[in-house]
């Protein structure tokens, strides 16, 4: 998959074109997005035991309590417990946390269309829970509503989120990192967006 940076009528705008498929997406979220409504009546599901879940009665988090008045990095990536995702993605953000902190980010939050018990299983796995917040998009619709989804059911994951990154403040997308391939971690990592910041 490939994908560019490109300017339509003044506003920055990811386009991707899949050479496998032939087709291409324009994302609907670009930098000066508000990332609340372009994904209105969305929520997220926050990473949680099974018990948890159950005992706050499924509850979900709207993305204005989670982007309202707040610094925050967020990231998406294809899959809890797959091999990039696990090893070159999640990690650089766990070791850099006190580098957030001091450039003012409240929260830096790790995002995938898994439920938030795959999530809160992983996160305790990677050991990262107490640095990164953890949600869940069960369905996927905080994803396609930014139209940040990728179809991987080649590697027999169906459809999942595209790798990306993003730096939003009160709810405005500051900064945006799209990578051309879900294997790749070469603009959606730790340090590209730390220096965005």
């Amino acid at each position: 998959m490939a994908s560019a940076m490109v300017n339509r009528g003044g506003s920055r705008i990811i386009k991707s074109v899949s050479a496998a498929l032939g087709t291409r997406f324009y994302a609907k979220v670009a930098t000066g997005t508000d990332i609340v409504s372009a994904a209105p009546n969305v929520s997220l599901q926050k990473a949680r035991t099974w018990d948890e879940g159950l005992a706050s009665k499924f509850s979900t988090t709207p993305l204005k309590d989670i982007f309202k008045d707040k610094k925050v990095v967020i990231f998406g990536l294809p899959g809890a417990y797959t091999g990039v995702c696990s090893n070159k993605h999640v990690p650089p953000y766990k070791e850099n946390i006190d580098k957030f902190k001091a450039k003012g980010i409240d929260s830096v939050i790790c995002v995938a269309i898994n439920d938030p018990y795959t999530m809160n299983a992983w996160a305790e796995k990677l050991q990262a829970k107490d640095a990164i917040e953890f949600y869940g998009d069960f369905d996927g619709s905080f994803h396609k509503s930014l139209e940040l989804v990728t179809d991987l059911s080649g590697a027999l994951l169906g459809t999942r989120s595209e790798r990306w990154s993003a730096y939003v403040v009160d709810g405005k997308v500051k900064a945006l990192n799209v990578e051309e391939a879900p294997s790749d971690v070469k603009v959606s990592g730790a340090d590209t967006i730390l220096g965005q910041i």
